[in-house]
């Protein structure tokens, strides 16, 4: 039985209950949308812990552009019927108030990879990002915590916001999952038009090309696509591009000969 909590204080009282006593949590934050991206995240959890949690919650913090957010898709009620499906034990679907009784005024600032690739281009993104992981393994308090590597950047702050504030979890890097046809699957690609999508499996194709990150953003221009950037770091190839409102990011490992 999946059980949803809203309340903060709700949450806090039941993770103090017998029923977490000497059990291990493994916990999955999402902002909704599910797709087999966050299935496979949340399989894991389940099969690596005692007990696994579900977090839902559109962090409005992390959005640097409002359109953005408000076209998020949200999906609560197809979330819930798939985390009852796959015998997730709990959904945390805090409000914003709830989540930020602060009012976001305490914020937690990287001052060195959040300015590079995405955080290059959406100012304050990362800041919204850690500073909500922060409040939600203080909830959960988790032994493990799921994250996919679609947002390998993202990945890399959590690992080390671990690491900076000591906190006892265990981040698990889990691999891409691709649609049949190659594209990094997100909640926003359920955006893309027909025609968009098929034009946006040119993304991955090119980016996971042998040509040099230059041509490939030439490549993708041509072809219609925004392109912020495509850069090599950490034996990786990121990529971030636009098509029309929609932001697609996707990343391979460098084919060493």
């Amino acid at each position: 039985m999946t059980t949803v909590i809203k309340s903060v204080s709700k949450w806090r009282e039941l993770r103090q209950q017998p029923l977490f006593l000497g059990q291990s949590v493994g916990f999955v934050p999402t902002m909704g949308n599910l797709h087999r991206g966050h299935e496979s995240l949340l399989l894991r959890a389940k099969q690596e812990n005692a007990i696994t949690v579900l977090s839902i919650f559109v962090n409005p913090t992390q959005f640097n552009n409002p359109d953005d957010l408000a076209n998020y898709p949200k999906t609560f009620e197809q979330d819930l019927a798939l985390a009852r499906k796959l015998g997730i034990d709990f959904i945390l679907a805090p409000t914003q108030t709830e989540l930020y009784p602060d009012n976001y005024h305490y914020q937690v600032h990287e001052t060195a990879l959040s300015t590079q690739l995405c955080g290059k281009y959406r100012p304050g993104h990362f800041t919204g990002v850690l500073s909500v992981v922060l409040k939600l393994f203080n909830l959960v308090k988790p032994e493990r915590a799921y994250f996919g590597e679609k947002d390998f950047q993202q990945l890399q702050l959590i690992k080390n916001l671990v690491t900076a504030f000591f906190l006892d979890v265990t981040i698990v890097p889990c691999p891409i999952i691709r649609d049949e046809n190659g594209l990094a699957l997100s909640s926003r690609n359920s955006r893309l038009s027909a025609q968009q999508y098929q034009q946006a499996l040119d993304f991955p194709k090119l980016l996971n090309s042998t040509n040099s990150c230059a041509q490939i953003a030439n490549a993708l221009t041509e072809l219609g696509f925004t392109v912020d950037y495509i850069e090599e770091h950490y034996g990786r190839r990121f990529g971030a591009v636009s098509l029309g409102a929609i932001r697609l990011i996707d990343n391979f490992p460098l084919v060493t000969t």
